[in-house]
C-alpha cells in the first residue's frame, strides 16, 4: 500500500470509528468518507462504502460470490482487479454486478455513484424493501448532496398503467429474468403488464416532447449507448433488446422533463427520435404493429423538434415497413414516397432505403405475373437505391439500424425479384445476401424463405421444403415471433395450394416453426 493509500485508509478509519460511536449508518459514514477523502485522494462513492464497512476488496468479492451461489448462478468473473477498477472510476459495473454490489452494501445505485434504480426494481437497504425507483430512497442517507443536482422524476400515473418508476421496474424485472435464463421459448403474446409498461414509457415521452440540466458528458454516454443498441439490433433477441432500449429512452425522457439549453435539447430530441424509431423496429420484429406505429409517431414528433430532414426521412422510411409487412402495400408505397420527398437532394440513409421499400411495395402489388411497366418501375427504384447507397457516408453503410448496408440492399433486391417471379436472378442475389449475413437470424430466415419460394415458383416442392426446413431448424425459439411466423405460414399455404398439403416434409416444417397445420 502506498503512502497516499495509507493516509486515505487512516482518515476513513477515523471517520468510521466516530460515525459508529455516534450511531450513524454505514451509508452516512460512506458519504462523509467520500466528501472528506474525495477532494484529496479521489475517493469514489463506491469505494467510500467499502471503507465505511471496514472491509477489504477480497471480502466484497467473497460476498458477491456467495450471493451468486445463493441465487444458483454460475460463479461470477468479478475479482479484485475489476472491483478496484470500479472503485477508481475506470470502469462502470454492468447491471448484474451493480445489483449484487448494492445488495452487499444495502444501498441503491445512486449511493454508489450510479444514476437510476437497480435492475431488480427492489430496495436494498432492507431485505424485501420495495424501491420507488427514484433518488428519494437514498436522499435521506445523503444529506449534504445539493437537492438541485438530482434529476426530477415524476411519480404520477399515466395511461401506461402506473408511474414512470413502476413501468421501468416491470422492464427491469423482465430484463433480469431474461439474463437469468440460458435460453427462452417463443415470445408469443406479450403479458399485459409488459405491454402496459412499454406503452407507458412511450406516452410519457410524447408528453415530455410537448413540454420541454444534463451534462454534455452524460449526453455523450447516452449517444454512445444509442449507437450500441443499433449494433445489437442484429444479434440480440427482440424482447431482451427492447428492455434495454426503453430503459434508456426513459432516462432521456427524464432529462427532457427539465428545460435544457438549445444545443443540449436538440441532442436529446435526436436520441429520443432514434430510440423511439429503434423501439418501433423491435416491435415489428416482436409482431406488434400497433405499438410499432405508435413508437414511430413518437419518433416523428421528436425528429420534428430537431429540424433534421434526414432524421425525419429515416423515421418515415422505417415506419413504411409496418404496412409493408402487415398487408397494406399501397400505404407502404405512399410512406416510402413521403420519406423520399423529406430526404430531398441531401445524401442520406433514407435516399437509399425509401426506394427499396417502394420497389418491395410495387412487387407485392404486381405479384409473380405483374405487368411489365410495374416490373420496370420496381427495378428502376432498386437502381435509385443503389445509386444513393454509393453517396452515403462510410459509417452509414456499416450501420444496419440507423444506416443502410450493402447486405440489406442484396437481401431486399432478392426479395423484390422473388415476388416478381424472376427466380433465377433472385436466387443469385439472395445467395450473395446470405453470405453477407452472419449475425442477424431474422433476416437469414427471411432470405432462406425467399429462396424456398423461388424453388416453389419453379415447381420443385421437395427442394422448396428442404430449404424452408433448414431455415426453421436454425431459428431459435425466442426469435419465433409473429413477424417471422407470417411469411412462414404464407410459404406453407403456397405449398398446400401447389398440391403439397399431405407431404410429411410440410408437416415437419409446421412442427419446427411451432405453428401447426391448421394455423389461420
Amino acid at each position: 500500500m502506498s503512502g497516499r493509500q495509507h493516509r486515505e485508509t487512516e482518515i476513513a478509519r477515523r471517520i468510521r470509528a466516530k460515525g459508529l460511536a455516534t450511531g450513524r449508518s454505514c451509508a452516512q459514514i460512506a458519504e462523509e468518507i467520500h466528501e472528506t477523502c474525495g477532494p484529496q485522494f479521489g475517493t469514489t462513492r463506491i469505494k467510500g462504502h467499502r471503507l465505511a464497512h471496514g472491509i477489504a476488496l477480497a471480502d466484497v468479492i467473497e460476498q458477491v460470490r456467495a450471493l451468486f451461489e445463493r441465487d444458483q448462478k454460475p460463479a461470477p468473473g468479478i475479482g479484485e482487479t475489476l472491483l478496484s477498477a470500479y472503485e477508481s472510476g475506470l470502469k462502470r459495473p454492468g447491471p448484474e454486478y451493480l445489483h449484487y454490489l448494492c445488495t452487499v452494501y444495502r444501498v441503491e445505485p445512486i449511493s454508489l455513484g450510479y444514476d437510476g434504480p437497480c435492475i431488480c426494481g427492489h430496495g436494498h437497504r432492507m431485505p424485501g424493501l420495495r424501491s420507488t425507483g427514484s433518488a428519494d430512497d437514498d436522499r435521506a442517507e445523503l444529506p449534504s448532496r445539493p437537492r438541485d443536482l438530482w434529476l426530477s422524476r415524476d411519480g404520477g400515473g399515466t395511461a401506461g398503467g402506473g408511474s414512470a418508476e413502476e413501468d421501468e421496474n416491470v422492464l427491469r424485472r423482465t430484463l433480469l429474468n431474461l439474463l437469468d435464463k440460458a435460453s427462452t421459448g417463443p415470445i408469443g403474446e406479450l403479458p399485459a403488464e409488459i405491454l402496459g409498461a412499454v406503452e407507458g414509457i412511450r406516452r410519457r415521452m410524447d408528453e415530455t416532447l410537448v413540454m420541454a440540466t444534463v451534462s454534455p458528458a452524460m449526453l455523450d454516454q447516452w449517444e454512445e449507448a444509442t449507437l450500441s443498441f443499433g449494433r445489437q439490433y442484429t444479434s440480440t433477441p427482440p424482447l431482451r433488446l427492447l428492455c434495454d432500449v426503453l430503459l434508456e429512452l426513459s432516462a432521456v425522457r427524464a432529462a427532457m422533463s427539465r428545460r435544457q439549453p438549445t444545443d443540449l435539447a436538440e441532442r436529446l430530441c435526436r436520441m429520443a427520435a432514434q430510440l423511439s424509431g429503434l423501439s418501433g423496429m423491435i416491435m415489428i420484429n416482436i409482431g406488434d404493429h400497433r405499438l410499432a406505429r405508435a413508437f414511430f409517431r413518437t419518433g416523428r414528433t421528436a425528429a420534428d423538434e430537431t429540424g433534421d430532414r434526414a432524421l425525419r426521412a429515416w423515421i418515415t422510411a422505417r415506419e413504411s415497413l409496418v404496412p409493408l409487412y402487415y398487408g397494406d402495400a399501397r400505404e407502404a408505397l405512399n410512406l416510402a414516397k413521403k420519406s423520399r420527398d423529406l430526404a430531398g437532394a441531401t445524401p442520406c440513409v433514407a435516399q437509399a432505403m425509401a426506394p427499396v421499400v417502394e420497389a418491395r411495395a410495387l412487387a407485392l402489388l404486381a405479384g409473380n405475373n405483374g405487368k411489365k411497366e410495374v416490373v420496370d418501375q420496381a427495378k428502376r427504384a432498386l437502381q435509385k437505391a443503389r445509386n444513393a447507397f454509393t453517396h452515403m457516408k462510410a459509417h452509414e453503410q456499416e450501420d444496419i439500424a440507423f444506416g443502410y448496408t450493402e447486405r440489406q440492399l442484396y437481401f431486399y433486391q432478392g426479395d423484390v425479384l422473388t415476388k416478381l417471379g424472376q427466380t433465377i436472378e433472385a436466387d443469385m442475389v439472395l445467395e450473395q445476401a446470405l453470405e453477407k449475413y452472419s449475425d442477424h437470424i431474422l433476416d437469414q430466415t427471411l432470405i432462406r424463405l425467399d429462396r424456398a419460394q423461388c424453388r416453389l415458383i419453379e415447381g420443385d416442392i421437395d427442394e422448396a421444403l428442404e430449404v424452408a426446413i433448414d431455415a426453421a431448424r436454425q431459428l431459435k425459439p425466442e426469435y419465433r415471433t409473429d413477424f417471422i411466423l407470417r411469411p412462414a405460414v404464407e410459404f406453407a399455404r403456397s405449398v398446400e395450394a401447389n398440391g403439397g398439403k399431405d407431404l410429411p416434409a410440410l408437416q415437419e416444417f409446421y412442427e419446427l416453426m411451432g405453428i401447426g397445420g391448421n394455423r389461420a
